[in-house]
């Protein structure tokens, strides 16, 4: 099987997972609890002839089927509706929080990786030393600690004692909203470190250890060209998984620690709309995650069946 037919066969598997999904989602939310015209008026506005005024507006009296047909038809030409909240168009209300939750991703995950990855390397390559033991150490202190605890103790400490970096906002500019940024993403890359890192050593680690290395060993060639062709090759394919889905948690996942710096992206905005029943934004933002989880899985399978000529034969055999 070529790669342009796995492709395919991804992309089709794709769009019906999320035409399920966007269902399923939309009929959760239906069922939750409260009304959002009620919510929205407030309990001194909300007359009966206020509330049927806004659901008729939103077609929150439609039946079920006639709500999802509407929504799905809309959605497919980049239309998902008007929030109830604040009677914006629901893409534009996204897009205004979106390049602040991106950047935030993008600075938490070089950091990952940058961090991660190397430490991982070294840990399985002196399994038992000191470093080993002390990559072993932070990781399983990261992974016991809440992301809330984490991020105000980063704010006591930078930004409150040693007044190295602000605690909030996303600052103007390129330069200022990365020195805003930085603690976030210190925040945020602390919580996927001890992953990303764990999955690196167990992986260099059975590499290492398998017969065609100590046969390469055998043959005089050099430790270089081993690591290089060998190790860091066959490994790098659980690795590439875990930092895939980093990034897509990274992009989805964000919500206590931008709420925690006061940040206004995506994490936020889900928050609030959450508590205040905005249907339309909860739905986009949960259907949008969705798009980009499997996007990101289509990418690292794709990646997968071009580095590993074995996914490459098993596709041609089959």
């Amino acid at each position: 099987m070529t790669l342009a037919a796995y492709a395919l066969r991804r992309v089709v598997a794709i769009v019906a997972t999320i035409a399920l999904l966007s269902l399923l989602v939309f009929g959760l939310l239906a069922l939750a609890p409260g009304d959002p015209a009620s919510i929205l008026l407030g309990p001194q506005n909300a007359t009966p002839e206020a509330v049927a005024a806004i659901r008729e507006r939103y077609g929150l009296d439609d039946p079920f089927l006639v709500q999802y047909g509407n929504w799905a038809l809309a959605a497919l030409q980049g239309d998902f509706g008007v929030s109830i909240r604040s009677s914006d168009a629901v893409m534009s209300v996204i897009t205004s929080r979106l390049w602040t939750t991106v950047w935030l991703a993008l600075y938490a995950f070089i950091i990952t990786v940058v961090v991660a990855i190397p430490l991982g390397i070294v840990a399985a390559v002196r399994r038992g030393s000191w470093i080993d033991r002390f990559a072993s150490s932070i990781t399983l202190i990261a992974l016991c600690t809440p992301a809330f605890a984490i991020g105000f103790l980063l704010i006591y400490v930078f930004s409150v004692q040693l007044d190295w970096f602000p605690g909030f906002g996303t600052g103007d500019g390129f330069l200022d909203t990365i020195w805003h940024l930085t603690l976030p993403a210190l925040a945020l890359a602390t919580l996927q470190i001890p992953i990303l890192l764990r999955q690196t050593r167990a992986a260099v680690m059975d590499v290492v250890d398998r017969d065609y290395i100590v046969f390469a060993r055998s043959r005089g060639l050099s430790s270089s060209r081993i690591w290089l062709r060998y190790v860091l090759r066959n490994g790098s394919l659980p690795v590439l998984t875990s930092a895939g889905l980093i990034l897509a948690f990274s992009l989805a996942g964000a919500v206590l620690i931008e709420n925690v710096f006061a940040l206004q992206g995506l994490g936020s905005l889900l928050v609030s709309s959450v508590g205040t029943l905005d249907l339309p934004v909860v739905q986009a933002l949960a259907l949008l995650t969705a798009i980009l989880v499997l996007i990101t899985n289509l990418v690292i399978d794709l990646l997968y069946y071009a580095l590993d000529p074995r996914l490459r034969r098993a596709g041609a055999a089959a």
